[in-house]
Formats: structure tokens, sequence, C-alpha cells
């Protein structure tokens, strides 16, 4: 995924494209030739502008509710693995130690590798084998009483939650759009900058400023599906917001036992 400083050279490159092919048309197919046809290249434009502006809105409507549904997903597993710890207050002294200890070793892994791993589209295995730890640690916990046996309950429903929450960001975060849709947005968005440089346009200046203004807006939806389209990459991506404030609760946690 791209940083900041290079969608911003995307975006310029195609708006000094757009106004770049306008200008060598204007050579090559004279404007007063152009100007015959505007009735039939409007009526392109609008058709062909409309179809364009309604798969980019789905697009950029696809690719936000999954950027918000990630989002919702990551502060669902940090909440879960606050939930985990604090079910283990039910269990004996070994047992319980155990578990809040996992919980904030996930943590740390979860803000000082996990994410900085997935911008690289990877995972940290750290991860996975605490994940594992746990599952043994909650397994095996011996229960002596009603109350004891109401913990473990919650602890596997909140350890079960947390695999699934954990999973489904795995997932996320390798997902994208498929070629082929790409390949649809591209070429959308070339035909229909095209179809705005054929209008035969007496004022040269007022048709590159809306040539610009066309490719300009085209350019950042682009670029807003592209940065949103992948979660956890990007300049627009989603914080481990939720397990910093995981790691603060299971600090207060702790230090509210001692």
């Amino acid at each position: 995924m791209l940083n900041t400083f290079q969608n911003f050279g995307v975006v310029v490159a195609i708006v000094a494209a757009s106004i770049a092919f306008l200008l060598a048309l204007r050579r090559f197919w004279p404007n007063e030739q152009r100007r015959q046809h505007n009735d039939l290249i409007g009526w392109q434009m609008t058709v062909l502008g409309t179809t364009y502006a309604v798969i980019v809105g789905f697009m950029l409507y696809t690719v936000w509710t999954e950027f918000q549904t990630a989002n919702g997903n990551a502060e669902a597993e940090a909440n879960c693995v606050v939930n985990l710890a604090r079910s283990a207050e039910g269990f004996s002294g070994v047992q319980r130690e155990k578990i809040q200890d996992l919980a904030g070793r996930y943590v740390d892994i979860m803000l000082t590798k996990e994410w900085p791993a997935m911008e690289r589209l990877s995972f940290s295995t750290e991860s996975h084998t605490v994940i594992q730890e746990l599952w043994i640690a909650v397994t095996r916990v011996e229960v002596r009483n009603s109350s004891e046996q109401m913990s473990l309950a919650r602890a596997l429903t909140e350890l079960s939650d947390m695999t699934k929450h954990r999973r489904r960001r795995e997932l996320e975060a390798i997902s994208s759009l498929p070629g082929i849709l790409w390949a649809v947005l591209i070429s959308g968005a070339v035909v229909t900058i095209i179809s705005a440089c054929l209008f035969g346009s007496v004022d040269l200046k007022l048709h590159l400023i809306q040539v610009g203004m066309l490719a300009l807006l085209v350019a950042l939806a682009l670029v807003a599906i592209a940065d949103i389209n992948r979660p956890f990459q990007g300049s627009v991506h989603v914080s481990p917001t939720g397990f910093e404030r995981a790691r603060l609760a299971l600090i207060e946690f702790r230090a509210a036992e001692q």
C-alpha cells in the first residue's frame, strides 16, 4: 500500500496525464472538428459518467463498510482479552496468574509485533503460540465449586470469541478487491476522462480546468478505494487503539489486585 506522499504523487500524475492528453488531442484532432460532434460526445459522457459514478460509489461504500467491520472486529478481539483476564479472577492463584499473564503477553505482542507484521501482509507466530497456551491453560483449569465452574464457562466463551475475532482479522488483513474489479475501475476512469477531453470547447482554459477537476475527483476516489481496501495497511488503516486500551485495563486490573 502507498503512503500519503505516494498517494499525492499518484493523484498529481493522473491529473497531469489527463491535461497532457487533452493538449495532445487538440494537436491531432482540431477543436473545430471535435465541436461538430459535441451532441454525440455529450450523450456518451452522460452515460459513461453516470455508470462510472455508480461503480465508484458502490466500491467506496463496500471498502468503507469492510474497513469499519475490521475496526470493530479488532476492538472486539481486544475486549475479549480483557474479559478473559477478568473471568480468570474466579480461579485459584496459580491458574489465575497463568491466564492473566498470557493475556497481557498477547496484548503486548499485538502492539509490538502483530500490527507491524500486518502492514507487511504477514502475522506474528508468537501470537499464535500464546493462543494455544491460553487454550491449554483454560481447558486444564481444575474446577472445585460452582463459582469456579461459572468462571470457567465465561473464560471459555471469551477465549472462543477471541479466537474467532483473531481468525476474522487475519482474513481481513489479506483480503482485497479482485483484480477484475480494479480493471473495471481503472478502465472506467480512463474512458471517462478521455470522453471529457473529446469535447470541442471554445475556451481552452475552461476545458483544461474541467478536465483537471474531473481527473482530480477520479484520482482521489481511486486512491481512497486503494487505501481503504487494505484495512491494516496504507495511510488509512485500523489502529491498535483497542489493544492499547486493553493493556491499560490489564495494568489497572493487576494493580488493583495488589
